[in-house]
């Protein structure tokens, strides 16, 4: 499953992370660092771009409870990112290769 993930753009530290609070169910950030043997800086990092994704969601209260979303919803949020990824890609195709053309034009001209 670790390697699913990191092929859908997460790092494996990300993966490692989700992958603990779905199977492990809501844990505080000191229990998450402790179980996965990391620094408390790089786990609050990674647990913020989790939930800027929408893939891990924080409790309200003062001693946060992190939980990740359930995999059918993490899945779907991953395929859109990748979708939009492609569509923005495909919008910039001919931007990009006229920038290319012109750069190596030059190159070809200097030669």
């Amino acid at each position: 499953m670790q390697k699913t993930l990191m092929n859908l753009g997460f790092t494996e530290k990300d993966s490692q992370v989700y992958l603990f609070l779905a199977n492990e169910g809501p844990r505080k950030a000191k229990e998450i660092a402790e179980a996965l043997n990391m620094c408390s800086a790089q786990l609050y990092s990674i647990l913020k771009k989790l939930q800027n994704n929408g893939l891990v969601i924080a409790s309200s209260s003062r001693s946060a409870l992190f939980s990740a979303v359930i995999f059918e919803k993490a899945l779907e949020l991953l395929v859109e990112a990748k979708r939009e990824q492609h569509e923005a890609l495909l919008a910039s195709k001919e931007e990009l290769l006229s920038t290319w053309r012109s750069l190596t034009k030059r190159d070809d001209e200097k030669s």
